[in-house]
């Protein structure tokens, strides 16, 4: 078979997605029969995962919060801890993982307590680094709700630390993002980082 033919017949085989026939090109590169059994249908399924981890590139933070956002009744602390998240590495392409904790002080407005998860997915399906993630979700909290403050900590494992380089299973990263108040005031700061520790 001519390239030119093989080409076509990749093309007719993997015509749900164009990512599939480059993973089959990448997986023949490595060295592997891309086309034993195990591995025929794995273009598909691999394009298919990462149309999933990079979803957050179709959507934004209006769109996502959409009506969500409502009256303060108060001026107490918000708080949603252990928000649970995977992203990709853009250095690798290898995921890491882990929780954020998001933390503000309303302005006039709240947002619905749903909502503070869905942020942090927006932002965590896209190639990233972590620290830029942190500071895109204490930006997008400030954007749709002009808060007092906002506090963001992430906690995350690294698989690019874990399976290549360094080779270190067990190590963790945590970053963190202050805004308003937080940045400003030691004492509200304390507060905050205070009861997202508080177990």
């Amino acid at each position: 078979m001519t390239a030119a033919a093989q080409k076509l017949h990749l093309a007719s085989d993997y015509r749900e997605d164009p990512l599939a026939p480059h993973v089959h090109a990448i997986i023949s590169h490595l060295g592997e029969d891309a086309r034993r059994p195990g591995l025929r249908d794995t273009p598909k399924r691999f394009a298919k995962a990462m149309r999933t981890l990079t979803a957050g590139y179709e959507s934004d933070v209006r769109s996502v919060v959409g009506s969500g956002v409502f009256e303060a009744e108060g001026e107490g602390m918000v708080l949603v801890r252990d928000v649970e998240f995977f992203s990709l590495c853009e250095h690798h392409l290898l995921p890491f993982f882990g929780r954020v904790h998001v933390a503000y002080l309303p302005g006039r407005s709240i947002i619905g307590l749903s909502k503070i998860p869905r942020i942090v997915e927006l932002f965590a399906r896209r190639f990233q680094v972590q620290e830029r993630l942190t500071q895109q979700i204490a930006d997008a909290l400030v954007e749709v709700l002009d808060p007092k403050g906002v506090a963001v900590i992430a906690q995350a494992q690294h698989l690019c630390m874990a399976m290549r380089g360094v080779q270190k299973q067990h190590s963790a990263t945590a970053t963190h993002a202050l805004r308003g108040v937080y940045a400003t005031d030691a004492q509200a700061r304390a507060e905050v980082l205070a009861m997202i520790k508080e177990r």
